[in-house]
């Protein structure tokens, strides 16, 4: 993360009102625009991608619209969760965060794709790169887990299916293969109460003593999930 991302990130929290000085009424808020690091990944076999930003932990973005442009660069709108519920308190801290896109017709998962992401006054841009072998049209992975890496090296994305009220909780995380990682999660309490819906559960692990990040695979296991999947791109 340079400098200028985490003074661009303070700007941003400036102008929405969130600090203020001493003494006296604050002044109108403006709305500077801002740059942000962004990062993202393929994952659902190039059905969805996880889009990559740095903030408060506790609260993402919201995924917000994606619309391929003439040129081909994807652009995507994300919502600062506060606008929806502007009671909600966010911890201070500064950390990666991933929020799940679906993917328009017209973009081809096995060539490069430009995005251009706004947040609130926010923007950033970032190029994943294709993955040989997947294409359009893509097939349906039936709520199968999924994973993908980041432009940010050892940064990997992932996401599982199920109630969007019981996210999965990683208890473990271990680096088990020269192409090889394995997670478990923490097993739920027994009256823990989920939601009935069918939502993607998106998460970031910090893998840094891989050997081998192309053509590696992620095991997951507890709280119901029993997987081995392919971690996309990598080169």
């Amino acid at each position: 993360m340079n400098g200028r991302s985490k003074a661009g990130w303070m700007l941003l929290l400036a102008a929405a009102g969130f600090l203020t000085g001493c003494g006296g009424t604050a002044a109108p808020a403006a709305t500077t625009p801002v740059d942000m690091d962004v990062e993202a990944a393929w994952l659902d076999g190039g059905r969805l991608l996880g889009i990559v930003t740095w903030g408060s932990s506790s609260c993402p973005p919201m995924d917000g619209e994606a619309t391929l442009a003439d040129d081909g660069t994807l652009d995507v709108v994300l919502v600062d969760p506060a606008e929806t519920d502007p009671d909600r308190a966010c911890t201070a801290d500064f950390a990666p965060r991933i929020t799940t896109v679906g993917v328009p017709d017209g973009v081809d998962p096995a060539q490069p794709l430009t995005l251009a992401v706004s947040l609130g006054a926010a923007t950033g841009q970032t190029t994943l790169a294709g993955v040989p072998g997947l294409g359009t049209p893509v097939p349906d992975t039936d709520y199968q887990p999924s994973a993908g890496w980041t432009g940010q090296p050892g940064l990997l994305a992932y996401v599982t299916w199920g109630s969007s009220t019981c996210v999965p909780a990683v208890q473990d995380l271990a680096v088990s293969g020269d192409a090889q990682v394995t997670v478990t999660f923490q097993e739920p309490a027994a009256d823990r109460m989920c939601t009935m819906d069918m939502a993607p559960r998106p998460g970031l692990l910090e893998v840094t003593d891989l050997t081998t990040p192309v053509g590696a695979e992620l095991v997951l296991s507890g709280d119901g999930v029993d997987a081995t999947v392919p971690i996309l791109g990598g080169a």
